[in-house]
């Protein structure tokens, strides 16, 4: 998911996504744990974008106050 996409997500929209996204990354770790990934580099870019979600939320609440 790119940065221009997160950015066009409502407040509403973003949070959904990052508990979505939170709970995916999870079942993908714990899975991980069990058996081997076929591609290992998931667990990464699924940290990557808990991490622009994130940040795109402390954006939006640092630019209301």
């Amino acid at each position: 998911m790119e940065n221009t996409v997160i950015r066009e997500l409502s407040n509403e929209e973003l949070v959904e996504r990052l508990a979505e996204e939170r709970l995916k990354f999870s079942k993908m770790k714990l899975s991980h744990s069990v058996s081997p990934l076929e591609n290992p580099m998931e667990l990464k870019h699924a940290r990557k974008l808990i991490a622009r979600l994130l940040t795109e939320k402390t954006n939006r609440s640092k630019s209301v106050n």
